[in-house]
């Protein structure tokens, strides 16, 4: 972005009118902020030098590398050695229907997008008695737990929990990319479940994952699915980057209430 536009976006955006009550460097990071997410400072574009931005807002340097740390520190900026620093990369917002049973390979794969699952553990195990009643198995039964990151486009975009009943899985289970292919490479196949949702606080090992920053919001879904027969074949849970997903929901009245 050429200078004078930049220098007449920060201006407009409010910092001159916020320069009299906190610190400067604050404000700056906000106005800054403000621009990179209503994509006026767009994915990739480069940031002046400290000292351009600097002599350009007639501010203190210090003030700049002050605002950039800030930004950096929330992952909207990146440093590119010896290039500058730049607006990171943001995964695009993706919305997804309630209404509609789908995995999230088929819901993303719906939307022209490339899905992407990183195996970050797996191992056979039993359950929890919380799992075992959620389940409906025994203790004694063995299960599988399977934490995955979840990517969009390259881009990190939701971590994943899921624990599962042995038996509904086969001997490959290095090779899981879908559930829900597994589950029907086995012949059974999900056709109801029931989701809960919270909103939740991305802790900082969780925030880095996903490459946000710590405490960023996050939306945590836990689903059980179910089989034809009433059996239960998973209960997953999978904590959503709150800046990249939109779940839809289609309601209507009952046409024999009264209104």
């Amino acid at each position: 972005m050429e200078q004078v536009i930049l220098k007449e976006a920060i201006e407009l955006t409010g910092l001159r009118e916020q320069e009299r009550s906190g610190p400067l460097y604050k404000h700056l990071a906000s106005v800054l902020k403000k621009l990179i997410q209503q994509d006026v400072l767009p994915a990739g574009s480069a940031l002046p030098p400290e000292r351009e931005l600097a002599e350009m807002l007639d501010i203190g340097r210090v003030t700049v590398r002050s605002a950039y740390k800030i930004l950096a520190d929330q992952r909207l900026i990146e440093t590119r050695h010896g290039s500058g620093r730049f607006i990171a990369e943001r995964p695009a917002r993706i919305s997804q229907p309630l209404w509609k049973l789908t995995s999230f390979s088929q819901a993303i794969l719906a939307r022209g997008k490339q899905p992407e699952a990183k195996t970050l553990d797996i191992k056979i195990d039993y359950p929890s008695a919380d799992e075992a009643q959620i389940l409906q198995i025994e203790r004694s039964a063995q299960i599988v737990r399977l934490h995955r990151l979840r990517l969009v486009d390259q881009m990190p975009l939701a971590l994943e929990w899921a624990v599962v009943p042995r038996h509904y899985l086969g001997d490959e289970l290095d090779n899981i990319r879908s559930l829900y292919k597994a589950f029907m490479a086995q012949g059974y196949e999900p056709v109801r479940a029931q989701q809960r949702f919270q909103a939740v606080a991305l802790d900082t090992k969780n925030a880095q994952l996903l490459k946000t920053p710590p405490n960023a919001p996050a939306l945590l879904i836990e689903r059980v699915s179910y089989l034809a027969t009433g059996e239960v074949v998973e209960l997953t849970r999978t904590m959503y980057r709150g800046d990249a997903y939109d779940f839809v929901a289609e309601l209507s009245i009952d046409e024999h209430h009264d209104r």
